[in-house]
């Protein structure tokens, strides 16, 4: 009696924590803080008005747009952004570079081949 109820317990802490771990997961999603915003209700000191998503989902009288990040207060969202964050990580370039310019003077640019000499020639 005592190995059944054992056992019975046993699988109780496996299901919960299988259970734990989906919530878990359910709760990371992909698009953190995202919100539905009216952007024509912007006000320099709240940011902008939270509005329900079917604004972002359909045409409606309200100009809605779903805004990242941010931090929430009362209905409004302040200091995020609309652009939709990455899944990548770091950072890139459309040149296939770094993603870091050290440019400025004698990096090469103007075409007379980096040596950070003027026209004179030296």
């Amino acid at each position: 009696m005592a190995d059944a109820r054992r056992q019975l317990r046993s699988g109780t802490v496996a299901l919960g924590g299988v259970g734990l771990l989906a919530a878990a997961l359910t709760a990371c999603s992909s698009d953190p803080d995202k919100r539905c915003v009216d952007r024509d209700s912007y006000n320099l000191s709240k940011g902008y008005e939270i509005v329900g998503d079917k604004n972002c989902k359909s045409a409606t009288t309200v100009d809605g747009a779903y805004y990242y990040g941010g931090k929430k207060k009362s209905g409004w969202v302040k200091g995020g952004s609309f652009t939709k964050p990455g899944k990548k990580s770091g950072s890139s370039s459309s040149s296939g570079g770094s993603g870091v310019d050290r440019g400025g003077f004698g990096s090469g640019d103007s075409g007379d081949g980096g040596s950070g000499k003027g026209s004179s020639g030296g």
